[in-house]
């Protein structure tokens, strides 16, 4: 299997590329995006002389001109002879290259939750025309979605009654919001089980992530939002359970490690050894699992709220929450004005017309300009 690789040098993407290292009889390398020029991008385009690839930041002098395609990540995406297109990108970005693969009959690997957040309505009417498993032409990676599908495999859809996302509850677990207001972004950063960028980190802190799971879920699994929940579960060894309408549960578990649900994005439907953590059930210990109450992450609840009420709010909901953490981690915005700075912009903007890509694009920046011309003044 011929894989992009979207991100390479993030930690997912490095984490991609370890695990296509493991099974060099399975696994190729087609082609390699980063944002920036870095000595970890130079090293995986020298470690993988076959790959084509692109930068934000440009050509590397060192890259022959023949390996270099200039049409972006979608153009990487789909100019390449690949089979499957991992996306470990962050931010929007990834949303038109995600559509132009399937467009193009590329199966897409997705660790990037701003795709659905902001277009899943777009991502899924692509998938509704291929036809065959939506899950085979877009595989999660993120830890509680591949748990999720993990568990529904051979399962028919109308046996589904419930989705439950798991969270750690962040570094913040147990605190009262009123509390809050003082702490630093060094605090916000201490997530208690995940290693992970400044971003997620933030957005785990916040459960904006997890309400952020909970848009995903419904577009991944075609389930209504009354049907997704969330817990908290600190241990973070059960990655996500599914209910089943006779009151029986399906769960995965396993140790904090991305390595495994990405080789089972790559791998599936087989399962292959791979070069992650393993653990035993004597080493879990005790496994708890607590309500999520309402109030308890005020900026959870208004993020739920706006995805339910659905439209355009997706995107209203990404780019707002990119502004306020930016300006959380700048020191210029306290950590609970990141709820309300989304939820004044959801009232600000917010419709229930469905926007098509370039109308996205548009209400992403409008969003974003406006919000960082404010937090700046």
């Amino acid at each position: 299997m011929r894989v992009v690789v979207l991100g390479s040098a993030g930690s997912i993407g490095r984490q991609t590329l370890e695990v296509i290292a493991a099974h060099p009889a399975r696994f190729s390398v087609a082609g390699l995006a980063s944002a920036h020029a870095s000595d970890t991008f130079s090293a995986q385009l020298a470690a993988h002389p076959d790959a084509r690839a692109w930068c934000e930041a440009g050509r590397p002098p060192d890259l022959a001109a023949d390996r270099w395609v200039a049409g972006g990540l979608a153009g990487l995406a789909t100019e390449t002879d690949a089979d499957l297109v991992v996306v470990a990108t962050t931010g929007m970005a990834a949303l038109p290259a995600v559509l132009a693969a399937l467009a193009a009959g590329r199966r897409v690997a997705l660790a990037n939750k701003e795709t659905l957040v902001t277009g899943g309505h777009l991502v899924a009417a692509a998938l509704d025309g291929l036809g065959g498993d939506p899950l085979d032409w877009l595989r999660p990676i993120d830890s509680e979605h591949s748990a999720i599908w993990q568990c529904v495999v051979g399962e028919p859809r109308e046996s589904i009654a419930r989705l439950v996302l798991t969270a750690s509850g962040g570094p913040f677990r147990g605190r009262a919001p009123a509390s809050l207001d003082g702490v630093t972004a060094e605090e916000a950063l201490a997530h208690p089980t995940w290693r992970m960028g400044p971003k997620i980190t933030i957005d785990s802190a916040t459960l904006v992530n997890k309400a952020f799971e909970v848009i995903e879920a419904r577009w991944l699994y075609r389930m209504a939002y009354a049907s997704i929940d969330a817990v908290i579960h600190p241990q973070s060894v059960v990655h996500s359970l599914v209910e089943f309408v006779d009151g029986s549960y399906k769960a995965q578990l396993g140790l904090p490690d991305m390595r495994l649900p990405i080789q089972y994005a790559l791998t599936h439907p087989q399962r292959l050894p791979a070069p992650s953590q393993h653990g035993s059930p004597e080493g879990w210990r005790q496994l708890t699992f607590d309500a999520l109450e309402p109030g308890a992450y005020p900026a959870y609840d208004v993020v739920r709220a706006a995805a339910e009420a659905g439209g355009n709010r997706g995107t209203i909901l990404n780019a707002a929450d990119e502004v306020a953490v930016a300006a959380f981690l700048a020191g210029r915005l306290p950590f609970p004005a990141i709820a309300t700075t989304i939820e004044d912009a959801v009232g600000r903007w917010g419709t229930d017309a469905e926007p098509g890509l370039d109308e996205v694009i548009a209400l992403d920046a409008e969003v974003r300009r406006t919000l960082e011309a404010e937090q700046a003044a």
